[in-house]
């Protein structure tokens, strides 16, 4: 009779009583029992805090969040698409072409901006750099061969020569010098000498040439270029002029930082290929023991900011959750959902015992009180 018939039964209009079971009749109000029952003895919003609390104990959190990463960095490396590296480029280029740009713009205005690092790149860089005998040759042999060729020399002294300038040098040579210097001045001059070396230079283009270049092979101008190349280093300038040099090196940076930095990082980022440098990026990050090693570190911290985060609202958490999960409604859909027999057999195996020993109890009883009915009628009839 709990149970069974399973559904009514009825005879043309008329339900016959007791059908369907006890339970199967009254299956909807008892999965509204079971819901309000487990929602208010069972899984009270305390409970459920309770639970939640050892569901997210950092170590089970830790875990968690490592398998995820791991997760993301082997879907990474499977991605044909390649749209992590899409994602990245599209990052890199409105950092590097938009941002930066604007952030520099506005930075290069502070008068600090960059300051300690240009100071410390002079000094550690520009005050150390020195040409080292193999560079000082080269570049040495470049001036020779390409900026003060014979004929660039040749075209200069022809240049400076002028009439103006050939008169101030004779004139200041007959008022400056003095002794035998005094009378070669005066009584032979440097006019002559000098008109001489000019027309020398214009009337005879290949033999002045020629000459030019004898002379620099002997007075050994590339071997004395070359010391004084490799002499030359800031060191050696005073620590005043040091001083202001590095001042005005850190100023120029700056100016020019704040007038076209950001013209210079935009005309960057339209000439790199970033979805190249994204796969490249990805790709060394994938292969790098330090991002292996990295993740567990990385759980452990996010697992740490999420228990701190829950210690103060976890209550609150759960209380939205609460309604959000509708584990009442839940209940009471599968407690309706679920078929008579189903129900019975379900309930069958939790209290098959219990059951038994009602069934046991109630035979018991009956022949008891059959025989204590037998027994009365034997005496009434005695």
């Amino acid at each position: 009779m709990l149970f069974r018939p399973y559904k009514a039964i009825y005879l043309g209009k008329y339900k016959l009583p007791f059908t369907p079971g006890l339970i199967p009749g009254s299956q909807e109000r008892l999965a509204q029992r079971i819901s309000d029952t487990i929602m208010g003895a069972l899984l009270t919003p305390s409970e459920l805090e309770g639970i939640a609390r050892r569901l997210l104990q950092t170590e089970r959190v830790q875990a968690a969040i490592l398998w995820l990463l791991q997760s993301a960095l082997n879907q990474v490396k499977v991605d044909k698409d390649q749209k992590t590296a899409k994602i990245l480029a599209g990052i890199l280029r409105d950092l590097v072409g938009e941002s930066l740009p604007r952030l520099i713009k506005v930075l290069a205005r502070r008068e600090d901006f960059l300051e300690t690092q240009v100071n410390q790149i002079f000094d550690q860089v520009l005050l150390e750099l020195s040409l080292n005998p193999e560079q000082a040759e080269k570049l040495a042999e470049w001036v020779l061969q390409v900026v003060f060729t014979p004929e660039v020399v040749r075209q200069g002294v022809i240049e400076f020569l002028t009439d103006r300038n050939i008169q101030i040098i004779d004139e200041i040579f007959r008022e400056k010098s003095s002794g035998t210097y005094w009378v070669v001045a005066n009584l032979f001059g440097l006019r002559n000498s000098l008109l001489r070396l000019r027309s020398f230079c214009l009337d005879e283009k290949d033999m002045s040439t020629s000459r030019i270049s004898e002379l620099i092979t002997i007075l050994k101008l590339r071997d004395r270029l070359q010391e004084w190349l490799q002499s030359l280093s800031l060191q050696n300038l005073p620590m005043s002029t040091v001083r202001q040099l590095r001042k005005s090196t850190a100023e120029a940076i700056r100016t020019y930082l704040q007038e076209k930095g950001g013209d210079v990082l935009q005309g960057l980022s339209q000439s790199v290929d970033w979805d190249n440098l994204a796969t490249l990026v990805l790709n060394r990050l994938q292969a790098s023991a330090a991002v292996n090693t990295s993740l567990e570190v990385v759980s452990k911290e996010l697992a740490l900011v999420l228990e701190r985060y829950l210690e103060q609202d976890l209550e609150k958490i759960v209380a939205q959750a609460i309604p959000i999960l509708s584990i009442d409604k839940v209940i009471i859909d599968r407690v309706k959902a679920t078929s008579p027999e189903e129900l019975e057999s379900n309930i069958q195996a939790i209290v098959k015992g219990e059951l038994q020993a009602i069934v046991n109890l109630g035979g018991i009883l009956g022949l008891v009180v059959g025989l204590l009915q037998t027994l009365l009628l034997l005496l009434q009839k005695t």
